[in-house]
């Protein structure tokens, strides 16, 4: 029987294994917890032959997962533990694996698909989005930086969508995530369970046939939302440093434009920086070098003040009026954006 209670609900059905994130009311936020139950599972049914495929999906009506739980990261680095640092080793590893899964791995990407939300799902296989569906990476926000392997997935991304969205944290709905290839699948939200069920009957002996069945549910596309922006965001973030893409957008006339120049200055000037750094550098990188960077990226800029004073808030207070330090981009020592990508820290995800 399901201990409905549990965060994390593995069951399995026929030849698919169900990987349920249960926290509803976060949104499903990844605990350090959830994260060794869903790596779990996917150890136990890599090498079970009974296993065609693995289905990835969210509780309740909100979204698949708003993220890791940024509460507890808040609480490990003002009380100075290593929960953090168990907490995104942890979820790397987790991540590299999804990426790397030898059987199909299918993710509901219903609702907020955000943050760590875009660990479990975009590095799979079979990514199925929906009418409800919103795919972003918000972390400038909170003064970390797209992680989860995030940074490679968007330095991969078409004109500059992928600098847009890492800098901006603006999050893209269904038809841009399938136009530049988040998702692979547009299946209405009413047809899920239909979905699932199909999927159940998959064939053990068979695993490609359980990837197909995603592909006999899509319906037509939605429109790419950002495509009528697409000129002069592939223009303005090709520019060669933060300070240089906000003269670009301010430059460029549009209403767009100057309201995405607002956003960017509402953002950890650290983490803007940060951020353009890690997306220009990824794409020469494998995923696995991307996490491992990621990790020790984590572990340098917790030392700042604006995770913590982001998080406070975001999550915290909820004030929603962040005090960066320091206030701007062009205040930032070169320097400083160095030692926090710095490579030679010994601490690694991978041995």
């Amino acid at each position: 029987m399901t201990d409905t209670e549990a965060t994390v609900i593995v069951d399995r059905d026929g030849a698919l294994g169900h990987i349920e994130l249960n926290k509803p009311k976060a949104i499903n936020a990844l605990s350090t917890e959830m994260i060794e139950q869903v790596d779990r599972a996917l150890i136990d049914w890599q090498d079970d032959d009974s296993v065609a495929a693995v289905l990835i999906t969210g509780a309740g009506e909100r979204g698949l997962c708003a993220g890791g739980d940024i509460k507890g990261i808040y609480r490990s680095v003002v009380d100075g533990t290593d929960e953090s640092e168990l907490f995104f080793s942890d979820e790397y590893r987790m991540n590299n694996r999804i990426a790397n899964y030898p059987k199909p791995y299918i993710a509901f990407m219903d609702g907020i698909t955000m943050g760590g939300g875009v660990g479990v799902s975009v590095h799979g296989s079979v990514r199925i989005v929906t009418e409800t569906t919103k795919v972003g990476m918000p972390e400038t926000g909170i003064g970390l930086f797209p992680d989860v392997g995030g940074t490679y997935l968007l330095a991969r991304l078409p004109h500059e969508i992928g600098m847009y969205m890492g800098l901006t944290g603006e999050p893209v709905r269904a038809g841009a995530a399938l136009a530049y290839g988040l998702a692979d699948h547009f299946v209405p939200r009413a047809q899920l369970p239909a979905l699932r069920a199909a999927l159940t009957e998959a064939p053990a002996e068979a695993p490609e046939v359980a990837a197909d069945f995603a592909a006999q549910f899509a319906a037509e596309a939605p429109e790419n939302e950002l495509a009528r922006d697409e000129q002069w965001i592939a223009t303005c973030f090709a520019q060669d440093s933060v300070l240089a893409i906000i003269a670009a957008l301010r430059a460029e006339g549009s209403e767009a434009a100057a309201h995405t120049a607002d956003v960017l200055e509402s953002k950890s000037p650290r983490s803007l920086a940060v951020t353009f750094e890690m997306i220009r550098t990824a794409k020469t990188m494998s995923l696995q070098e991307v996490l491992e960077r990621d990790y020790r990226a984590a572990l340098n800029i917790a030392h700042y003040p604006d995770l913590r004073e982001g998080i406070r808030a975001q999550v915290i207070d909820k004030d929603r009026n962040p005090q960066w330090d320091p206030a701007a981009v062009s205040a930032l020592d070169e320097a400083e954006i160095r030692s926090i990508l710095d490579t030679e820290r010994q601490e690694k995800v991978f041995s």
